[in-house]
């Protein structure tokens, strides 16, 4: 019988031995900065827009002379010249006049406002009819109306998007600090493993597990290692964990799910390190183990890849947190429980759903399966988990599902 930990537990003994982590500085170009993690505040050292502009094709005007206007009494104003894009408005509109502005075109001085195309007649004469009038500040993005010196553009520890990547080239960042990637290592062990590229023989299976780990470190912004699959032999395990935690910032193991070769991963891990935890009170994912090898966190994940998943979105991502900075983001959205769960384990427990729209109603329906099946996730919209203190969940009950949140 394992001394396990609940999850709660795990989190806090997470915190206590891990925190002392910090996010590495490392300045990149504009161009690779999507998906990293801001290492600090930005700060625009500038006004954007750099000038009054106008939103649509028109005419600048004061919008006091078109006050009271209409299609059959238009406003006639006297056009005092044009505004080309890209260049300087080197007009100045006095009272009864206009200027022709294109979209993003700069705004002439005198003007406040700018009249859609649509609803202004050119007469030929050198005059314009206005049949719709302008409120001041319409059809106009004025300077710093979107940033201004000193305005915190983005806070440290965002993973950085497309559109980050557009507001940092507007305010002339061409190249920005962010969080080093942590190398994290990834052991698969078995000696039932094949890579996925092989057909597996009599009693193998495909290594579904290096994959899937792969992809969600490089997804929460750490840098894998992949380091293949290891024989269910001590020494070789032994010397595989010891070159991974010299070269990488921290090891994932994943497999081994009989009680032998769990104990052969901790005898491992202590006699390298020290041994932290040995088993969580979850379902799926009790058999875990985590510990610190040449100071570097070491992860013993189980074998079955939807217990892989779970765990590691318990344990491996608030460490990721702690290397580059960013709040592991949890999406979730309230639904009723399509049918009733039960869970009588005494461990926190972990289910997939599916979400589906039924009668005005966000409808939660648990997906059916064994921890080893991996459609089971790939099916799933997100995931709901019962406290362990809990007999089960009743047909139609409100609960919070965590959406998958890596994308």
């Amino acid at each position: 019988m394992l001394n396990v930990l609940t999850p709660d537990e795990t989190l806090k003994l997470i915190q206590r031995e891990f925190s002392h982590i910090a996010p590495i500085r490392e300045t990149v170009e504009l161009s690779r900065a999507v998906g990293r993690v801001l290492y600090e505040d930005v700060e625009a050292t500038e006004y954007v827009p750099g000038f009054d502009r106008s939103t649509v094709d028109g005419y600048a005007v004061r919008a006091a002379d078109t006050f009271g206007c209409s299609d059959a009494v238009p406003a006639i104003l006297e056009i005092a010249g044009k505004v080309l894009m890209g260049e300087a408005a080197d007009i100045t509109i006095r009272e009864g006049q206009c200027c022709a502005v294109p979209t993003g075109g700069a705004l002439p001085m005198g003007a406040d406002s700018v009249v859609m195309i649509e609803y202004a007649e050119d007469y030929g004469d050198g005059t314009v009819g206005i049949g719709k009038a302008a409120a001041p500040g319409q059809n106009v993005i004025f300077k710093g109306d979107d940033v201004f010196p000193g305005k915190t553009v983005l806070k440290k520890g965002r993973r950085l998007s497309s559109q980050d990547i557009g507001a940092l080239a507007a305010i002339g960042k061409a190249r920005v600090s962010v969080a080093k990637k942590p190398r994290i290592a990834i052991i698969s062990t078995g000696d039932e493993l094949v890579s996925p590229a092989e057909i597996p023989g009599a009693g193998q299976v495909r290594d579904v597990n290096g994959a899937m780990l792969y992809a969600m470190l490089t997804s929460f912004g750490a840098e894998p290692v992949e380091l293949g699959i290891i024989k269910d032999d001590e020494d070789e395990l032994r010397r595989a964990v010891s070159r991974a935690a010299e070269s990488c910032d921290g090891v994932l193991l994943s497999g081994g799910s009989s009680v032998g070769e769990r104990d052969a991963a901790a005898k491992v891990i202590g006699g390298l390190g020290e041994l932290l935890l040995h088993g969580i009170a979850m379902k799926p994912g009790k058999p875990t183990i985590m510990g610190r090898v040449f100071g570097k966190p070491v992860i013993g994940l189980p074998g079955h890849p939807v217990a892989v998943y779970f765990v590691s979105r318990v344990v491996v991502l608030p460490l990721l947190g702690f290397f580059t900075g960013l709040d592991m983001p949890r999406y979730t959205v309230a639904a009723e429980l399509g049918e009733s769960v039960s869970a009588n384990h005494g461990r926190a427990q972990y289910h997939c759903v599916r979400l589906a729209k039924e009668q005005d109603k966000l409808i939660a329906h648990p997906i059916r399966s064994k921890s080893g099946l991996i459609t089971t996730l790939a099916g799933a919209d997100g995931y709901f988990s019962i406290p362990r203190d809990c007999e089960g969940l009743q047909k139609g009950a409100i609960i919070q599902v965590t959406l998958w949140g890596e994308e």
